[in-house]
Protein backbone atom coordinates (compact mmCIF):
# COMPACT_ATOMS: atom_id res chain seq x y z
CA UNK A 1 0.00 0.00 0.00
CA UNK A 2 1.51 3.56 -0.79
CA UNK A 3 2.59 6.34 2.13
CA UNK A 4 -0.68 7.96 2.74
CA UNK A 5 0.22 11.85 1.78
CA UNK A 6 1.42 14.75 3.94
CA UNK A 7 -1.17 16.67 2.86
CA UNK A 8 -3.99 13.82 4.34
CA UNK A 9 -2.18 13.37 7.39
CA UNK A 10 -1.74 17.24 7.79
CA UNK A 11 -5.58 17.32 7.37
CA UNK A 12 -6.65 14.29 9.98
CA UNK A 13 -4.50 16.43 12.35
CA UNK A 14 -5.66 19.41 11.95
CA UNK A 15 -9.58 17.88 11.86
CA UNK A 16 -8.78 15.98 15.14
CA UNK A 17 -7.59 19.25 16.96
CA UNK A 18 -10.74 20.98 15.57
CA UNK A 19 -8.87 23.53 13.38
CA UNK A 20 -10.20 22.44 10.11
CA UNK A 21 -13.45 24.07 9.15
CA UNK A 22 -13.70 27.49 7.27
CA UNK A 23 -16.92 28.52 9.47
CA UNK A 24 -16.64 29.26 12.97
CA UNK A 25 -19.06 27.30 14.92
CA UNK A 26 -21.85 28.88 17.01
CA UNK A 27 -19.99 30.45 20.36
CA UNK A 28 -22.09 29.26 23.35
CA UNK A 29 -21.15 27.85 26.16
CA UNK A 30 -21.62 24.64 25.25
CA UNK A 31 -19.24 25.10 22.60
CA UNK A 32 -16.73 26.06 24.32
CA UNK A 33 -17.25 22.88 26.28
CA UNK A 34 -17.03 20.32 23.46
CA UNK A 35 -13.65 21.92 21.92
CA UNK A 36 -12.22 21.77 25.06
CA UNK A 37 -13.26 17.70 25.40
CA UNK A 38 -11.96 17.84 22.08
CA UNK A 39 -8.09 18.33 22.35
CA UNK A 40 -8.83 17.41 26.00
CA UNK A 41 -7.53 20.55 28.12
CA UNK A 42 -5.78 23.75 27.24
CA UNK A 43 -3.13 24.74 28.84
CA UNK A 44 -2.58 28.24 30.92
CA UNK A 45 -0.44 30.84 30.63
CA UNK A 46 0.20 33.68 32.31
CA UNK A 47 1.76 36.03 28.77
CA UNK A 48 -0.43 38.37 27.88
CA UNK A 49 0.82 40.99 24.71
CA UNK A 50 -2.56 40.06 23.64
CA UNK A 51 -5.46 37.64 25.22
CA UNK A 52 -3.66 35.40 27.50
CA UNK A 53 -3.07 31.75 25.59
CA UNK A 54 -6.36 29.90 26.96
CA UNK A 55 -8.66 32.37 25.18
CA UNK A 56 -6.20 32.31 22.50
CA UNK A 57 -7.04 28.47 21.87
CA UNK A 58 -10.41 28.81 21.87
CA UNK A 59 -10.54 31.73 19.60
CA UNK A 60 -8.58 29.94 16.86
CA UNK A 61 -11.13 26.70 16.86
CA UNK A 62 -14.09 29.28 17.52
CA UNK A 63 -13.30 32.44 16.19
CA UNK A 64 -14.78 35.98 18.25
CA UNK A 65 -16.58 34.37 21.32
CA UNK A 66 -17.18 35.72 24.69
CA UNK A 67 -14.26 34.74 27.47
CA UNK A 68 -16.44 35.00 30.34
CA UNK A 69 -18.61 31.93 29.44
CA UNK A 70 -15.47 30.03 29.06
CA UNK A 71 -14.29 31.32 32.89
CA UNK A 72 -18.06 30.19 33.82
CA UNK A 73 -17.39 26.54 33.25
CA UNK A 74 -14.48 26.27 35.44
CA UNK A 75 -16.45 28.82 38.16
CA UNK A 76 -19.19 28.01 40.52
CA UNK A 77 -21.64 28.95 37.48
CA UNK A 78 -21.11 26.15 35.55
CA UNK A 79 -18.26 23.87 37.33
CA UNK A 80 -17.27 21.20 34.35
CA UNK A 81 -13.54 22.64 33.97
CA UNK A 82 -10.77 22.78 36.74
CA UNK A 83 -7.16 23.72 37.11
CA UNK A 84 -4.91 20.57 37.08
CA UNK A 85 -1.51 19.20 35.62
CA UNK A 86 -2.06 17.53 32.64
CA UNK A 87 0.82 18.60 29.23
CA UNK A 88 1.17 21.99 31.87
CA UNK A 89 -0.80 23.72 34.30
CA UNK A 90 -4.33 23.10 32.11
CA UNK A 91 -7.90 23.55 32.06
CA UNK A 92 -9.16 19.96 31.98
CA UNK A 93 -12.86 18.54 31.71
CA UNK A 94 -14.13 17.50 35.19
CA UNK A 95 -14.80 14.02 34.18
CA UNK A 96 -10.80 13.41 34.19
CA UNK A 97 -10.42 14.78 38.13
CA UNK A 98 -9.72 10.81 38.97
CA UNK A 99 -6.83 10.99 36.82
CA UNK A 100 -5.18 13.61 39.21
CA UNK A 101 -5.12 11.41 42.32
CA UNK A 102 -2.25 9.28 41.57
CA UNK A 103 0.11 12.33 40.95
CA UNK A 104 -1.52 14.13 44.13
CA UNK A 105 -0.80 10.70 46.64
CA UNK A 106 3.00 10.68 45.04
CA UNK A 107 3.62 14.17 46.23
CA UNK A 108 2.05 12.80 49.98
CA UNK A 109 4.17 9.69 49.85
CA UNK A 110 7.27 10.85 49.07
CA UNK A 111 8.84 13.40 51.41
CA UNK A 112 12.22 13.97 49.69
CA UNK A 113 10.43 15.04 46.41
CA UNK A 114 11.73 18.29 44.76
CA UNK A 115 8.34 20.08 45.84
CA UNK A 116 8.80 19.18 49.63
CA UNK A 117 12.21 20.42 49.30
CA UNK A 118 11.12 23.49 47.86
CA UNK A 119 8.44 23.68 50.64
CA UNK A 120 11.20 23.74 53.34
CA UNK A 121 12.99 26.34 51.93
CA UNK A 122 10.61 28.75 51.65
CA UNK A 123 8.01 28.12 54.99
CA UNK A 124 7.81 26.52 57.35
CA UNK A 125 5.48 23.72 57.56
CA UNK A 126 3.82 24.63 60.58
CA UNK A 127 2.64 27.49 58.22
CA UNK A 128 0.76 25.32 55.78
CA UNK A 129 -1.85 23.78 58.55
CA UNK A 130 -2.50 27.22 59.55
CA UNK A 131 -3.43 28.33 55.93
CA UNK A 132 -5.53 25.64 55.52
CA UNK A 133 -7.35 26.23 58.80
CA UNK A 134 -8.21 29.36 57.45
CA UNK A 135 -9.51 28.49 54.31
CA UNK A 136 -11.81 25.71 56.45
CA UNK A 137 -13.16 28.60 58.56
CA UNK A 138 -13.10 31.59 56.09
CA UNK A 139 -13.78 30.18 53.04
CA UNK A 140 -12.12 30.49 49.48
CA UNK A 141 -9.65 32.86 49.94
CA UNK A 142 -6.71 34.77 47.43
CA UNK A 143 -3.02 34.82 48.13
CA UNK A 144 -3.83 38.56 48.83
CA UNK A 145 -6.19 38.25 51.68
CA UNK A 146 -3.13 37.33 53.43
CA UNK A 147 -0.85 39.64 55.40
CA UNK A 148 3.04 39.24 53.59
CA UNK A 149 4.62 39.77 56.61
CA UNK A 150 7.18 41.68 54.98
CA UNK A 151 7.78 39.50 52.42
CA UNK A 152 7.90 40.83 48.95
CA UNK A 153 6.11 38.95 46.32
CA UNK A 154 8.14 38.16 43.21
CA UNK A 155 8.76 35.26 40.70
CA UNK A 156 7.99 31.60 40.96
CA UNK A 157 11.15 31.20 43.37
CA UNK A 158 10.64 34.11 45.44
CA UNK A 159 7.03 33.95 46.53
CA UNK A 160 6.08 35.03 50.04
CA UNK A 161 5.18 31.73 52.53
CA UNK A 162 1.17 32.52 51.98
CA UNK A 163 1.40 32.06 48.16
CA UNK A 164 3.77 28.97 49.00
CA UNK A 165 1.50 27.19 51.49
CA UNK A 166 -1.46 27.10 49.05
CA UNK A 167 0.01 26.26 45.96
CA UNK A 168 1.33 23.34 48.01
CA UNK A 169 -2.10 22.47 49.39
CA UNK A 170 -3.46 22.86 45.83
CA UNK A 171 -0.91 20.07 44.80
CA UNK A 172 -1.74 17.95 47.28
CA UNK A 173 -5.58 18.42 46.56
CA UNK A 174 -6.22 19.51 49.66
CA UNK A 175 -7.37 22.58 47.88
CA UNK A 176 -8.92 23.64 44.32
CA UNK A 177 -8.99 26.57 42.68
CA UNK A 178 -12.67 27.69 42.80
CA UNK A 179 -12.22 30.78 40.94
CA UNK A 180 -10.46 33.49 39.19
CA UNK A 181 -10.11 37.48 40.04
CA UNK A 182 -7.96 39.58 37.53
CA UNK A 183 -6.54 36.25 36.90
CA UNK A 184 -5.70 35.91 40.54
CA UNK A 185 -5.93 31.92 41.94
CA UNK A 186 -9.32 32.13 44.58
CA UNK A 187 -8.44 28.72 46.34
CA UNK A 188 -10.88 26.66 48.69
CA UNK A 189 -11.37 23.16 50.08
CA UNK A 190 -11.54 20.50 47.58
CA UNK A 191 -14.90 19.14 49.35
CA UNK A 192 -16.39 22.60 48.77
CA UNK A 193 -15.07 22.61 44.89
CA UNK A 194 -15.66 19.24 43.65
CA UNK A 195 -18.87 18.69 42.68
CA UNK A 196 -20.64 15.89 43.90
CA UNK A 197 -20.93 13.89 40.33
CA UNK A 198 -17.36 13.85 40.01
CA UNK A 199 -15.60 10.20 40.07
CA UNK A 200 -13.05 10.40 43.04
CA UNK A 201 -12.08 6.64 42.26
CA UNK A 202 -8.85 6.73 42.02
CA UNK A 203 -7.25 5.01 39.27
CA UNK A 204 -3.80 3.18 39.51
CA UNK A 205 -0.92 4.80 37.31
CA UNK A 206 -0.66 2.43 35.01
CA UNK A 207 -4.69 3.05 34.47
CA UNK A 208 -4.00 6.88 34.21
CA UNK A 209 -1.26 6.27 32.05
CA UNK A 210 -3.04 4.21 29.69
CA UNK A 211 -6.06 6.75 29.45
CA UNK A 212 -3.24 9.55 28.70
CA UNK A 213 -1.92 7.96 26.24
CA UNK A 214 -5.15 6.80 24.17
CA UNK A 215 -6.12 10.25 24.72
CA UNK A 216 -3.19 11.56 23.11
CA UNK A 217 -3.33 9.35 20.12
CA UNK A 218 -7.27 10.56 19.87
CA UNK A 219 -6.25 14.14 19.87
CA UNK A 220 -3.48 14.16 17.84
CA UNK A 221 -5.60 12.85 14.73
CA UNK A 222 -1.85 11.21 13.40
CA UNK A 223 1.68 10.99 15.15
CA UNK A 224 4.75 9.06 15.25
CA UNK A 225 4.46 6.79 18.21
CA UNK A 226 6.45 8.11 20.88
CA UNK A 227 4.36 11.49 20.28
CA UNK A 228 1.39 9.76 22.12
CA UNK A 229 3.07 10.15 25.11
CA UNK A 230 3.52 13.71 24.50
CA UNK A 231 0.19 15.25 25.12
CA UNK A 232 0.99 14.75 29.00
CA UNK A 233 4.70 15.26 28.71
CA UNK A 234 5.17 11.55 29.45
CA UNK A 235 8.37 10.02 29.14
CA UNK A 236 9.12 7.67 25.75
CA UNK A 237 10.32 5.30 28.22
CA UNK A 238 7.03 5.00 29.66
CA UNK A 239 4.74 5.46 26.76
CA UNK A 240 6.67 3.12 24.50
CA UNK A 241 5.51 -0.21 25.96
CA UNK A 242 1.76 1.68 26.63
CA UNK A 243 1.78 2.47 23.06
CA UNK A 244 2.81 -0.91 21.84
CA UNK A 245 0.24 -2.87 24.23
CA UNK A 246 -2.21 -0.68 22.57
CA UNK A 247 -0.85 -1.75 18.67
CA UNK A 248 -1.24 -5.39 19.82
CA UNK A 249 -4.46 -4.65 20.88
CA UNK A 250 -5.44 -2.70 17.59
CA UNK A 251 -6.73 0.12 19.65
CA UNK A 252 -3.81 2.40 17.51
CA UNK A 253 -3.27 1.32 14.14
CA UNK A 254 0.35 1.67 12.37
CA UNK A 255 0.53 2.99 9.03
CA UNK A 256 2.68 4.64 6.46
CA UNK A 257 2.96 8.19 5.57
CA UNK A 258 5.16 10.72 3.82
CA UNK A 259 6.95 13.54 5.79
CA UNK A 260 6.99 16.91 4.69
CA UNK A 261 10.80 16.18 3.79
CA UNK A 262 9.16 13.47 1.16
CA UNK A 263 10.63 10.47 3.65
CA UNK A 264 8.51 8.18 5.42
CA UNK A 265 7.34 7.59 8.72
CA UNK A 266 6.03 4.88 10.66
CA UNK A 267 2.60 6.48 11.95
CA UNK A 268 -0.08 5.56 14.63
CA UNK A 269 -3.78 6.80 14.35
CA UNK A 270 -6.40 5.86 16.91
CA UNK A 271 -9.08 2.91 15.71
CA UNK A 272 -11.74 6.03 16.10
CA UNK A 273 -10.03 8.10 13.83
CA UNK A 274 -9.37 5.32 11.31
CA UNK A 275 -12.30 6.34 8.83
CA UNK A 276 -10.52 9.75 8.81
CA UNK A 277 -7.70 8.55 6.71
CA UNK A 278 -10.07 7.60 3.89
CA UNK A 279 -12.21 10.66 4.08
CA UNK A 280 -9.39 12.96 3.90
CA UNK A 281 -7.84 10.72 1.46
CA UNK A 282 -10.78 10.68 -1.35
CA UNK A 283 -11.00 14.42 -0.52
CA UNK A 284 -14.24 14.75 1.55
CA UNK A 285 -12.71 15.52 4.55
CA UNK A 286 -10.33 18.78 4.01
CA UNK A 287 -8.73 21.54 5.70
CA UNK A 288 -10.51 24.72 4.93
CA UNK A 289 -9.63 27.10 8.24
CA UNK A 290 -7.67 30.07 8.12
CA UNK A 291 -6.55 31.29 12.04
CA UNK A 292 -4.06 32.55 14.02
CA UNK A 293 -2.76 29.82 16.41
CA UNK A 294 -1.01 30.47 20.47
CA UNK A 295 3.35 29.66 20.93
CA UNK A 296 0.73 27.02 23.56
CA UNK A 297 -1.23 25.66 21.53
CA UNK A 298 -1.80 21.76 21.47
CA UNK A 299 -1.31 21.08 17.68
CA UNK A 300 2.26 21.62 19.16
CA UNK A 301 2.20 19.14 21.91
CA UNK A 302 3.66 16.20 19.41
CA UNK A 303 7.67 17.32 19.76
CA UNK A 304 8.60 17.74 16.02
CA UNK A 305 5.62 17.33 14.17
CA UNK A 306 5.04 20.78 13.02
CA UNK A 307 8.61 20.37 11.46
CA UNK A 308 7.52 16.40 9.87
CA UNK A 309 4.07 17.49 8.44
CA UNK A 310 4.47 21.08 8.15
CA UNK A 311 7.86 22.03 7.44
CA UNK A 312 7.73 24.52 10.44
CA UNK A 313 9.15 25.14 12.95
CA UNK A 314 7.25 26.66 15.75
CA UNK A 315 9.40 28.22 18.70
CA UNK A 316 7.90 30.27 21.80
CA UNK A 317 11.35 33.43 22.21
CA UNK A 318 9.60 34.97 24.61
CA UNK A 319 12.63 33.41 27.74
CA UNK A 320 15.41 34.51 25.03
CA UNK A 321 17.36 37.76 25.42
CA UNK A 322 15.56 39.86 22.69
CA UNK A 323 18.89 39.88 20.36
CA UNK A 324 18.73 35.79 20.27
CA UNK A 325 14.96 36.28 19.39
CA UNK A 326 14.64 35.39 15.44
CA UNK A 327 11.10 36.26 14.79
CA UNK A 328 9.72 38.23 18.13
CA UNK A 329 8.57 37.88 21.66
CA UNK A 330 5.03 35.84 21.64
CA UNK A 331 5.27 35.30 17.86
CA UNK A 332 1.51 33.75 16.60
CA UNK A 333 1.24 31.23 13.69
CA UNK A 334 -0.60 31.36 10.22
CA UNK A 335 -2.68 28.70 9.69
CA UNK A 336 -3.95 28.90 5.90
CA UNK A 337 -6.25 25.72 4.98
CA UNK A 338 -3.91 22.89 5.55
CA UNK A 339 -0.43 24.51 5.74
CA UNK A 340 1.15 26.93 7.84
CA UNK A 341 2.13 30.17 6.08
CA UNK A 342 3.50 32.61 8.77
CA UNK A 343 3.55 34.46 11.55
CA UNK A 344 3.12 37.56 13.60
CA UNK A 345 4.31 39.25 16.93
CA UNK A 346 1.49 40.88 18.18
CA UNK A 347 0.91 43.51 20.98
CA UNK A 348 -2.04 44.73 22.12
CA UNK A 349 -2.11 48.61 23.00
CA UNK A 350 -4.94 48.45 25.18
CA UNK A 351 -5.58 52.10 26.28
CA UNK A 352 -5.70 53.22 22.63
CA UNK A 353 -7.18 50.04 21.17
CA UNK A 354 -4.18 49.66 18.91
CA UNK A 355 -3.12 45.73 17.64
CA UNK A 356 0.57 45.97 16.80
CA UNK A 357 2.74 43.88 15.13
CA UNK A 358 6.06 44.14 15.34
CA UNK A 359 7.19 41.93 12.34
CA UNK A 360 5.03 40.00 10.37
CA UNK A 361 6.33 37.04 8.42
CA UNK A 362 5.52 34.84 5.62
CA UNK A 363 6.89 31.20 5.43
CA UNK A 364 9.62 30.97 2.67
CA UNK A 365 8.16 30.13 -0.48
CA UNK A 366 4.88 31.54 0.42
CA UNK A 367 3.38 33.84 -1.91
CA UNK A 368 1.39 36.57 -0.87
CA UNK A 369 -1.82 35.76 -3.60
CA UNK A 370 -5.24 37.45 -3.69
CA UNK A 371 -6.79 34.22 -1.64
CA UNK A 372 -4.42 34.38 1.49
CA UNK A 373 -4.45 38.00 1.80
CA UNK A 374 -8.31 38.23 1.48
CA UNK A 375 -8.65 34.86 4.20
CA UNK A 376 -5.96 36.35 6.37
CA UNK A 377 -7.43 40.14 6.22
CA UNK A 378 -11.07 37.93 7.79
CA UNK A 379 -9.25 36.58 10.12
CA UNK A 380 -7.48 39.57 11.16
CA UNK A 381 -10.91 41.41 11.53
CA UNK A 382 -11.97 39.18 13.88
CA UNK A 383 -8.79 38.86 16.00
CA UNK A 384 -8.88 42.82 16.21
CA UNK A 385 -12.76 42.52 17.37
CA UNK A 386 -11.79 40.08 19.77
CA UNK A 387 -9.50 42.26 21.24
CA UNK A 388 -11.58 45.35 21.21
CA UNK A 389 -8.72 46.93 19.08
CA UNK A 390 -9.92 49.53 16.70
CA UNK A 391 -6.80 50.06 14.89
CA UNK A 392 -3.67 48.02 12.90
CA UNK A 393 -0.29 49.02 13.22
CA UNK A 394 2.32 46.73 11.07
CA UNK A 395 5.80 48.12 11.43
CA UNK A 396 7.50 45.49 8.94
CA UNK A 397 6.81 42.84 6.85
CA UNK A 398 8.61 40.24 5.12
CA UNK A 399 8.17 40.37 1.74
CA UNK A 400 8.18 44.03 2.03
CA UNK A 401 4.79 44.45 0.60
CA UNK A 402 2.32 42.02 2.56
CA UNK A 403 1.67 44.32 5.03
CA UNK A 404 0.12 46.74 2.52
CA UNK A 405 -1.78 44.49 0.98
CA UNK A 406 -3.33 43.45 3.75
CA UNK A 407 -4.15 47.02 5.01
CA UNK A 408 -5.62 47.73 1.56
CA UNK A 409 -7.96 44.46 2.23
CA UNK A 410 -8.77 45.23 5.45
CA UNK A 411 -10.06 48.75 4.57
CA UNK A 412 -11.98 47.95 1.36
Amino acid sequence: MKPYPTAVLRTVALHSQGLDKAEDPPSTRETIYRTIEQVGCVQIDTLHMVRRSQYLVLWSRMGNYDPAEFDNLASSVDRRLFEGWEHAASLIPLTEYRYQLPHQRNLREHPTNWYNRWLNETVQKEFVPQVLDRVRREGALKVSNFESDGHPGGTWWNWRPAKVALEFLFAYGELMISDRVKFQRVYDLTERVLPEWAVKTEPTVEERDLFWVERGARALGVCLPRHAGDYTWMKVARSKPIVDALIKAGILIQFTGLMENGKTGEYIIHQDNLPLLEQAADGALKADRTTFLSPFDSLWWANRRDEQLWGFHQSLEAYLPAPKRQYGYFCLPILHKDRLVGRFDPKLERKTGTLRLKMFYLEPGIEPDEELVTAVAARMHDFMGFHQARDLVIERSEPAGFSEELLKKMQG
